[in-house]
């Protein structure tokens, strides 16, 4: 689905990135680790195509991406879905029009959806809040909705990126079983966190490998949940 193969991401003249060879298979489950600054949001940002390599190949659905168009990354993204740090909204927009957006990006008609829109406010846990504008949530709801706009394509693969950053550990083991439920329908999951205990926990109830990112290589953090 997503693979590296000796792949190097430099910025600012500085190698962040070096060698990282890596297959996302499906249905796979992994956590992302690696301190502050280490570069997984970068890694994170290759995966979905925001990014291409400077040396090494990336392939998305069997594709090397610094061979894709513009267009191409587009399509491919449908099949990504991604949970950003920071969880961007247009305030002016409710969480149902928020988190319909991506359907009317792909051209598809976010009116003829309203029952698969409902059903998935429902699975987030935030039918009640359906008309609530982005500064009107919590923390916990933001992330929600963020992770709801990020699979309403229904994507193979999804990226999250500090998904339990901001929240409380009750919502954290909330947002935690929301993708596991999601790999156990067959998705690929990333989960970039610097929370060990958020790892711990989710050892009985998924099997998960543990990727760390260390002096610009990613490394196999032990054994496999």
């Amino acid at each position: 689905m997503i693979e590296f193969e000796n792949v190097a991401y430099s910025y600012g003249g500085g190698e962040l990135l070096t060698d990282i060879s890596l297959k996302l298979s499906p249905g796979t489950f992994h956590f992302l680790t690696g301190p502050s600054g280490s570069g997984k949001t970068t890694f994170l940002r290759l995966c979905y195509g925001a990014l291409k390599p400077t040396a090494g190949q990336v392939r998305l659905f069997s594709r090397d991406l610094r061979q894709m168009s513009r267009d191409d990354i587009a399509r491919s993204r449908r099949r990504i879905g991604v949970v950003h740090q920071d969880c961007q909204f247009l305030d002016h927009l409710d969480v149902t029009e928020n988190v319909a957006l991506p359907l009317t990006v792909s051209g598809q008609d976010a009116g003829a959806a309203q029952g698969d829109l409902q059903e998935l406010l429902g699975w987030v846990g935030l039918s009640g809040r359906a008309g609530a504008l982005p500064p009107e949530l919590s923390g916990g709801e933001r992330q929600r909705a963020a992770l709801a706009r990020a699979v309403i394509l229904s994507p193979d693969v999804v990226l999250a990126d500090e998904p339990t950053g901001n929240v409380d550990w009750d919502m954290s083991q909330r947002l935690l079983q929301l993708l596991i439920e999601l790999n156990r329908m067959g998705k690929t999951i990333v989960i970039a966190t610097h929370d060990m205990a958020l790892i711990r926990a989710a050892k009985s109830h998924v099997q998960a490998r543990v990727l760390r990112i260390s002096q610009r290589r990613l490394q196999l953090a032990g054994a496999d949940l």
